[in-house]
């Protein structure tokens, strides 16, 4: 894999999650892939503030206080930047990034988490996996009693995952973008052949 690294630093002030991120890479540097799981964790935050800052923007109504989510819409995050899919106007998009950018550097860490994430259908499906191995184990051989501990599982797994998920977001799979710049963004096609918008990053110590 490679990854893109800029040569400018940015005009920001540095605190301890940039220090962290960059000293990891430093100090790490033999590890394999950190660098690129690192970079991801933070592409990742930087999708789903951008996709939080589409929908502010395109609300009906100024007054409108709620974070607004545009279901249309969906991303994929890589080491090099991430694909937005979706219909989406260029301009307002140059406008949403460096200012979901902005926002996750400034204290709005929330904008890092988003319901519809991968993550959280990544979490129920453990759950109930989990939960139905401990069901099938606890539970008489039975097919109706087994169905029922199943559908118990899966009832269970459901409640929990939307929680559990964020917490695996927020800890896991996003961190906040500090060592981030956005080089360009452009309308393209993935390597599936869908249109998308790419946004490029690079990294920056």
């Amino acid at each position: 894999m490679t990854t893109a690294t800029c040569s400018a630093p940015f005009s920001f002030d540095w605190n301890t999650a940039t220090i962290e991120d960059a000293e990891l890479v430093r100090q790490l540097s033999f590890v394999p892939l950190l660098k690129e799981i690192l970079i991801l964790r933070q592409v990742h935050a930087l999708e789903h503030a951008t996709v939080w800052v589409l929908g502010e923007l395109q609300k009906s109504t100024p007054a409108e206080t709620t974070a607004v989510d545009n279901g249309l819409l969906s991303g994929l995050s890589t080491e090099l930047g991430f694909y937005l899919y979706g219909e989406v106007d260029i301009n307002a998009l140059r406008r949403a990034v460096p200012l979901a950018r902005y926002h996750l550097t400034n204290g709005k860490a929330n904008l890092a988490i988003h319901p519809r994430c991968g993550t959280n259908l990544s979490v129920e499906m453990l759950l109930t996996a989990s939960f139905a191995v401990v069901a099938h184990i606890l539970l008489p051989r039975s097919p109706l009693e087994q169905l029922l501990g199943f559908g118990l599982a899966a009832t269970t797994a459901a409640q929990l995952a939307p929680d559990l998920g964020s917490l695996a977001q927020q800890y896991l799979t996003t961190a906040i973008p500090f060592n981030l710049a956005i080089e360009n963004i452009t309308a393209m096609q993935d390597a599936w052949g869908r249109r998308a918008h790419f946004v490029k990053v690079c990294w920056v110590d």
